[in-house]
């Protein structure tokens, strides 16, 4: 196994002293230029570099932020992480980006690898339910913002979109055009997310004078495209089929899509279908699906600034004054909810 190279090899190489190969790695221009380039020659000949975990250990401070998200597998968090990246990237910070796969046991081992690590600070989509893993988290005192979630019962920043006012969108926009028998496709539901779109989708029916029994829910265990096909075969061997379906994201409307194509049963003529979240797949599906658009990357660069704003408090022995952000949703139409009536 090759030796790793150190700051004493350096220094050895290039004649100087280890405090000058320090200089030149962290205070370059305190250094004499000939100097300098002698030493960038030799860390560039050897292969040096400088290990982080010693620096962030005499600083006390990591220069990594976790961000822990639902489904890596949904481009929706792709997105949220591209702009937790960026605001991260431009605050001189790089980011461990980590998959809870929808299991609260996963979530529980990310945490602690987030601990061990003491990093600057933690975005997290939650997966458990009960709470009890944020409990777990906090007693290390390692800030974190809440994203696609509303910080209930907690003191900590979170960044959202109103799930409730997404869910009526999509069901209005369906009561709209003449459907008296919708499917809700919900996901897990112990997610709030799930549990608010539904409860958008309701005040929608009120609204409209349409009652609970207009909404008929097909949960599903996770929300992916699979679980969306499965939901599709449980819709088609209902009897009384309703006439168009919300799904709590696209991945699920998009296995619903396959599921009635397979069918032959037409979208919308025969079902329509609106999604949530407006992935790029959205407008490229075989029949271009209605979705309630959240601004993720926009979610996950606020959030990454509420967390640089916490931690930077912090480090100067400042009052950080936690925040709820709160987004809107929209609407965007396209042909899977387009039949006439």
């Amino acid at each position: 196994m090759a030796q790793s190279v150190g700051i004493k090899d350096v220094a050895r190489a290039a004649g100087v002293s280890v405090g000058t190969v320090s200089n030149v790695i962290n205070r370059p221009d305190t250094v004499a230029t000939e100097t300098r380039a002698r030493v960038q020659s030799a860390i560039d000949r050897l292969g040096y570099v400088r290990s982080e975990s010693a620096r962030q250990l005499r600083a006390g401070r990591s220069r990594i932020m976790g961000l822990l998200v639902l489904d890596m597998g949904n481009p929706f968090f792709v997105d949220v992480a591209r702009g937790a990246e960026r605001a991260a990237r431009d605050a001189g910070l790089g980011v461990m980006v980590c998959n809870s796969a929808q299991s609260a046991g996963e979530e529980a081992e990310y945490l602690s690898l987030f601990a061990e690590q003491r990093v600057r600070g933690v975005l997290l989509t939650p997966a458990d339910a009960t709470g009890r893993n944020i409990e777990t988290f906090r007693r290390h005192n390692i800030p974190f913002v809440l994203v696609d979630r509303v910080a209930e019962g907690t003191t900590e920043c979170s960044v959202s979109v109103d799930d409730v006012a997404g869910g009526a969108l999509a069901v209005r926009h369906l009561v709209d055009a003449g459907h008296r028998s919708i499917a809700y496709v919900s996901g897990p539901p112990g997610l709030n997310q799930v549990r608010d779109r539904r409860t958008g989708a309701l005040n929608a029916l009120a609204e409209a004078g349409l009652g609970p029994e207009c909404l008929r829910e097909l949960p599903t265990e996770r929300l992916d495209v699979a679980a969306g096909r499965d939901a599709g075969a449980r819709l088609l061997g209902l009897a009384d089929r309703p006439s168009a379906v919300f799904c709590a994201n696209d991945l699920l409307a998009l296995g619903v899509l396959q599921a009635m194509y397979a069918a032959g049963v037409t979208v919308p003529d025969d079902l329509a279908i609106v999604g949530y979240d407006d992935i790029e797949f959205a407008a490229a599906a075989a029949v271009p699906l209605t979705s309630v658009r959240q601004p993720a990357v926009t979610m996950g660069a606020l959030a990454a600034d509420l967390l640089l704003e916490e931690t930077e408090a912090e480090g100067g022995g400042r009052r950080h004054e936690h925040r709820r952000v709160v987004l809107q949703p929209e609407l965007v139409v396209r042909r899977s909810s387009l039949s006439a009536r």
